[in-house]
């Protein structure tokens, strides 16, 4: 049964907040005036609607929001409605949100020419932008998008955003005495929010996977994966809000089943740039007993790139003892080998423990760059070496003649 509780779950909350909207949607609309009918304003198109702007803004917060701003403050009547749109809805957030989006995009265009060395601070700023603009967008249009969605189904005060409509759905049931909205915004305001996360988490380990990528090509390739996504939602929900939603239903349960890879990553991503950027390595020395590391693909039974710490229990044994989530009960994993069978790979940004046939059981953070020697002295490895880039690097300058660099 610990298999399907994922699905179960995932099933029991769909259920518990599309119940309300199925009988809004299944319930006789009140007879009115015919009219010429511009645009479908019924529940389920409002349900559709949102669940494709939560969806599109996760995949690409900056590039979401400022679109959705930018769309708001076009839709917007005359000065005066548009003086009443939030914030993220005025010109002076939107115009420059999608400027700095542009600057991004002619950065990955010309990854490909440029050297790894030279656009990888840009990736990492790309990176720490990428959380930032996700924390904004959670904590503001996420909510105001959802309870939008709220009084176009109950239907309520008329806003900027969303104009007055006849009561339709629910409201046309005999709950017009009174307003719940506050009870669907209860339970779907953490409900969106949940999903933005989950959505964004996956967005966002595209970025992590860009900043460690040293190809330009491959980063250009996967920022056009994400836009296209991205503009596909965007187009069909124009065209038809069902079929967006439908697409955007497809990418949350995929993003649901992928959220623990993706928030691995994004730990990975975050203590990674912030250690770049701060240059941590300049006022750090490893410790003597233990230290963090992230987890390698070639460490049994432990996902890769969990944080965890890489403790000294004898003179040739190591653990790693980490915490799934960070936030479950300890666990504690036997490093195989004798810790002398070991050695340390020096990378060119960040190093790697690695066995004796160089896979990687380790991952250090880039605090450990230029430390690898004490590292190795430590737990007692066998020495330390170069790989990736630098190995490239040693093994180009012996082919030319040139003292390698060695360990």
């Amino acid at each position: 049964m610990k298999r399907f509780a994922p699905f179960m779950l995932l099933l029991a909350l769909c259920f518990a907040v599309v119940a309300p909207f199925a009988a809004a949607a299944a319930a006789p609309a009140p007879a009115a005036a015919p009219a010429p009918v511009k645009k479908d304003s019924s529940p389920a198109a409002s349900i559709a609607t949102a669940i494709s702007t939560v969806t599109g803004i996760a995949i690409s917060p900056l590039l979401g929001t400022g679109a959705y701003g930018a769309y708001k403050w076009w839709a917007a009547k005359d000065d005066t409605a548009r003086a009443a749109l939030p914030w993220y809805a005025q010109v002076k957030f939107w115009l420059p949100a999608l400027l700095l989006v542009g600057v991004c995009a002619l950065k990955d265009s010309i990854g490909a020419v440029v050297p790894p060395g030279l656009k990888k601070p840009l990736d990492v700023l790309e990176t720490i932008e990428n959380k930032f603009s996700g924390l904004v967008a959670a904590g503001a249009v996420v909510p105001f998008a959802l309870d939008t969605m709220t009084k176009m189904v109950f239907g309520g005060a008329p806003t900027a955003a969303a104009p007055v409509l006849a009561h339709t759905g629910v409201a046309a049931i005999q709950f017009a005495a009174f307003d719940v909205t506050w009870l669907l915004n209860l339970l779907t305001v953490p409900f969106g929010v949940a999903v933005f996360v989950v959505v964004w988490l996956a967005s966002h380990a595209i970025n992590v996977l860009i900043l460690l990528s040293p190809w330009g090509a491959i980063d250009a390739g996967l920022k056009a994966a994400r836009t296209a996504l991205l503009g596909l939602i965007t187009l069909t929900s124009t065209m038809n809000p069902t079929v967006s939603a439908a697409l955007s239903i497809v990418v949350i349960i995929i993003s649901y089943f992928l959220a623990g890879w993706a928030f691995r990553l994004t730990i990975f991503g975050t203590i990674f740039s912030w250690e770049f950027v701060t240059r941590r390595r300049t006022r750090f020395t490893p410790a003597a007993g233990e230290n963090k590391v992230f987890a390698g693909a070639h460490l049994p039974g432990v996902p890769v790139r969990s944080f965890g710490r890489l403790v000294k229990r004898t003179d040739d044994a190591v653990e790693f003892v980490y915490k799934p989530w960070l936030v479950f009960a300890p666990r504690v994993v036997v490093v195989p080998g004798a810790a002398r069978t070991l050695s340390v790979g020096s990378g060119a940004i960040f190093s790697d423990i690695v066995d004796a046939e160089d896979r990687t059981l380790f991952t250090l953070p880039p605090r450990y760059h230029g430390h690898e020697e004490r590292v190795a002295q430590v737990y007692g490895f066998k020495d330390v070496h170069p790989i990736g880039l630098s190995k490239a690097w040693s093994e180009l300058r012996e082919m030319l003649g040139g003292r390698a660099v060695k360990a």
